[in-house]
């Protein structure tokens, strides 16, 4: 599945409170993604961000490793289901030749204790598709405020917010009248719904009213999380079917 594209949001500002610099040499950034479409839009989000320059795209753990054996990489954008292994462990095979590069988990694994291993081994953001290029450029952003922090630090202060330029900002507001407890109601909902849900079904399992059910189903698809198509067979207007994207 292809990132959704988008230029709203604000990048993080640095250490200082002020705009982040432009790093004075660009960060490689190695794109590893097995949907060539996925790829290509990947390192085409990479080059709009000031600072950072794609190294190369491959789509295999081994071709991944061939690269780094030939060309110097700074940042990896790994996808962990790639078709000769899993990506977790071309880390451990990258890190055990002694390779240092950075990484972001670029993926739809939602399976927290996989996120508690890639920590351990050292991946610094995960990055859940589908997403938006402001949502890449933001975790770029503080990427290259983190890789700045250099010299010794004064404080403790100094320490945290090295380590805080990593972290992703607060939750954005949900539209008005939508509240996150429900939200959460609807996509559990979604997501036991294999085959997806109308509205009115989902309200039904939730326990809100159908329009109301109707709102939340559209802010997901809205921000790329479902899908909507109509569902013929009925008499009249066809009724949407909201089917959660993996």
């Amino acid at each position: 599945m292809t990132p959704q594209d988008g230029t709203g949001g604000t990048p993080p500002a640095d250490s200082t409170g002020g705009t982040p610099k432009v790093p004075e040499t660009p960060i490689r950034v190695l794109v590893v993604e097995d949907d060539p479409v996925a790829a290509d839009a990947h390192a085409l989000y990479v080059g709009r961000v000031a600072g950072f320059t794609v190294s190369g795209t491959v789509h295999t753990a081994a071709a991944a490793r061939r690269h780094l054996d030939q060309h110097p990489v700074d940042l990896l954008l790994l996808d962990l289901f790639l078709p000769d292994g899993h990506g977790l462990q071309l880390v451990r095979t990258l890190r055990a030749a002694g390779h240092t590069a950075d990484i972001f988990a670029v993926t739809s694994a939602r399976d927290l204790t996989v996120v508690r291993e890639g920590v351990s081994l050292g991946i610094v953001q995960y990055v859940l598709k589908p997403f938006t290029f402001s949502t890449l450029r933001d975790r770029l952003t503080r990427y290259a405020v983190f890789r700045a922090s250099a010299g010794e630090a004064a404080g403790q202060d100094e320490v945290d917010r090295a380590i805080g330029a990593l972290r992703a900002p607060q939750p954005a507001t949900l539209p008005k009248g939508l509240t996150r407890a429900t939200l959460r109601a609807v996509t559990d909902a979604l997501r036991a719904a294999p085959e997806g849900l109308s509205a009115g079904a989902a309200a039904e399992t939730v326990g809100i009213s159908r329009i109301t059910a109707r709102r939340y189903l559209e802010h997901l698809a809205t921000t790329g999380r479902a899908a909507r198509s109509p569902q013929y067979g009925h008499v009249g207007r066809p009724e949407l079917r909201y089917t959660w994207l993996h």
